[in-house]
């Protein structure tokens, strides 16, 4: 802004006004853009009036430029401008003895408050290795603060001459040296992925730490970094997503026995021929369950009188159900493999998978047992034909 006094009264006040309206008398700003770090006095051509009074409000610094070159630096406060508080640019000029001449000289006002509210994200993931899923690509993203600490050395290092600075032009600056510190900080944290989520503030304090050692120099630091969120790709998403479901259900055929037993309740409660037709079906199972050595029916099946209407069944109103497919279990090389109906443990035969010493598993039987000594599977093997000799 530009203010200057003005005479009143006398002969020849017109030349006067004129020739005090070259001089400019009090130099201050009031930033009402919140997002401006520097700006440039406009003295258009004007000279600065020795004696003149400059304002530097809280938040700010002012720093006088001569001919290019970085003069004298102000904090906050009220100041009347004289050649004893501006040393670098009494000594740039010349001055001696006092001198009281209008001079020109450019006038830089530098924001110092903090600038929040600004976003960093990764536009490409950050690839690392992680002790359990090995090779992972991580994509993250937050916000940071940022403020000025030293006025010189930022108008000497980026803002130059601009006459208006600001953060928009050093945010792209500031977002390529955060994703150049973020894959290394979270490296040096040696944190799993699945606990990154924990750690977030400590990796954030390291690379806050790392970019204030570079950006010292140019005389900005990072007050504030926050990482907001750090995230896996879609389809490592969905397998994470399954490998939880996996969790949740723990042991599958304890769940598939489980999940029988409601589905059995629910057809017991349900009256007329869909229960009956489902009673038919159990019976059966039970059947072959009491069949084999060593496996009695269940306490709740045995000696039990027949419910009401199963003594008088109505007429059946077609084909009883089909009796349960066999589900056969193997255990090969630590793992679980399964479940197989009989022409596919067949086909486990003829592959090599199924041997006589692997170990073979239904319900119905108490424990795992060797296939050789379990009469369904070990007469498979007899019927499979050797392999063809060579030519």
């Amino acid at each position: 802004m530009l203010r200057t006094k003005a005479l009143t009264g006398g002969p020849g006040v017109g030349i006067f006004d004129k020739i005090r309206g070259e001089f400019i008398d009090i130099i201050d700003w009031t930033d009402d853009s919140r997002d401006t770090i520097v700006w440039r006095f406009p003295r258009y051509e004007n000279e600065i009036k020795m004696g003149a009074k400059l304002t530097v409000r809280e938040s700010q610094a002012a720093v006088f430029v001569n001919e290019g070159q970085v003069a004298d630096a102000y904090p906050p406060g009220m100041y009347t401008l004289q050649t004893q508080n501006m040393p670098v640019l009494s000594t740039l000029k010349g001055w001696k003895y006092g001198f009281d001449s209008p001079f020109k000289a450019e006038v830089y006002f530098v924001n110092t408050r903090q600038f929040t509210d600004l976003k960093w994200g990764t536009q490409n993931p950050v690839i690392l290795r992680d002790p359990e899923f090995g090779m992972v690509r991580l994509r993250a993203f937050g916000g940071y603060a940022v403020r000025v600490v030293e006025p010189v050395a930022l108008l000497r290092e980026l803002a130059g001459t601009d006459p208006q600075f600001r953060t928009e032009e050093v945010s792209d600056y500031l977002r390529q040296m955060i994703i150049g510190k973020l894959g290394p900080a979270i490296a040096a944290a040696e944190v799993p992925m699945l606990d990154l989520v924990v750690h977030q503030d400590r990796i954030g304090e390291k690379v806050a730490n790392a970019l204030n050692l570079e950006l010292r120099s140019v005389g900005i630091e990072i007050s504030k970094f926050v990482i907001e969120n750090i995230s896996v790709p879609p389809e490592v998403e969905a397998a994470m997503d399954k490998r939880t479901q996996m969790g949740v259900v723990g042991d599958l055929d304890q769940y598939t026995k489980f999940q029988s037993a409601n589905a059995i309740e629910a057809a017991a409660n349900n009256q007329g021929g869909a229960g009956e037709g489902v009673g038919i079906g159990l019976g059966m199972a039970l059947g072959q369950r009491a069949a084999q050595p060593g496996q009695p029916a269940p306490q709740q099946y045995q000696q039990q009188p027949a419910p009401q209407q199963y003594q008088q069944p109505a007429p059946p109103q077609g084909p009883p159900p089909l009796p349960p497919v066999e589900q056969w279990f193997l255990g090969s090389n630590g793992q679980q493999l399964g479940p197989f109906d009989r022409a596919q443990v067949g086909q486990q035969v003829s592959a090599g998978i199924l041997t006589p010493d692997t170990l073979v598993w239904k319900a119905g039987m108490a424990q795992w047992t060797p296939a050789a000594q379990v009469p369904e599977v070990a007469a498979l093997f007899g019927a499979t034909p050797p392999p063809l000799p060579q030519a």
